[in-house]
């Protein structure tokens, strides 16, 4: 079934009529202040914010919108499943430093549980993914899976692919590994209901993190993206994502997320 066969039944649920696959989307994304505010080191100047779906996966909603004083994305998923994603350019032996970034999370998917492959659901991601040397990390089921994701996608699994993520259920801290592939690892950086209805500013090390997660040194960055999904579990979900901010480990970008006015 195509995108637009799911979509069709389900565009009233937007009174406003901005569909998740409105061809505008990108382009509000991109002239947005949320976007002029995301200072990533390792991105080319006229690299764009892209909505990436997934096959025939009815997608979430991005837009661009101010929340509680802060320039943000709204994400906004009905049983969706798609993310927004910076690409990065090529800079030879460029490393990720130090991540900024803050979200805003109403509600929580109560029965979204990251083992578990048929409720792996999230409201508020934050994703970077990596290069290196599948030959050598791969198992056979990790090459059966790129070969997958290249066919529904029209990319190749990623060598690793590091995920913070606002949990349910798991204490900060946890590394969890997706129940497909060992390649992908969530780390936990904010978890249960404490914080909800308030923006929360988050600061990771980068490197430190990947070392800890996969047990070795980070590879060139590929992408950073945003996504808010809950496609296995049905349910409704919604996350504000603050501009991001991501430094060179080379170099000394210095940025203040979602701390200026627009």
């Amino acid at each position: 079934m195509s995108a637009c066969a799911l979509l069709a039944g389900c565009a009233s649920l937007w009174p406003d009529g901005f569909t998740p696959d409105s061809a505008d989307m990108e382009a509000a994304i991109q002239s947005s202040a949320w976007a002029a505010q995301s200072q990533i080191a390792l991105a080319d100047e006229n690299a764009a914010w892209r909505h990436k779906t997934f096959g025939d996966r009815r997608p979430t909603r991005y837009r661009p919108e101010r929340h509680a004083g802060r320039p943000a994305v709204h994400a906004d998923s009905l049983a969706g499943n798609s993310s927004l994603r910076l690409e990065m350019s090529t800079h030879p032996g460029a490393q990720a430093g130090q991540l900024r970034f803050s979200w805003f999370v109403p509600a929580l998917i109560d029965e979204a549980d990251l083992m578990d492959r048929e409720v792996d659901d999230a409201v508020a991601r934050v994703i970077l993914l990596f290069d290196g040397d599948r030959l050598q990390a791969f198992t056979p089921r990790d090459h059966v899976i790129s070969e997958l994701a290249r066919l529904v996608t029209g990319e190749p699994l990623p060598y690793a692919t590091l995920i913070y993520v606002w949990d349910n259920r798991y204490p900060v801290g946890s590394v969890i590994a997706n129940p497909h592939t060992n390649r992908i690892r969530q780390l936990v950086v904010e978890s249960g209901p404490d914080r909800l209805g308030q923006w929360i500013d988050v600061e990771r090390d980068v490197q430190a993190d990947y070392r800890q997660v996969f047990g070795e040194t980070a590879g060139p960055l590929l992408s950073i993206g945003i996504m808010t999904d809950s496609n296995n579990t049905g349910a409704a979900a919604q996350a504000w994502f603050g501009p991001l901010s991501l430094t060179s480990a080379r170099g000394s970008l210095k940025a203040d997320v979602g701390a200026r006015p627009d």
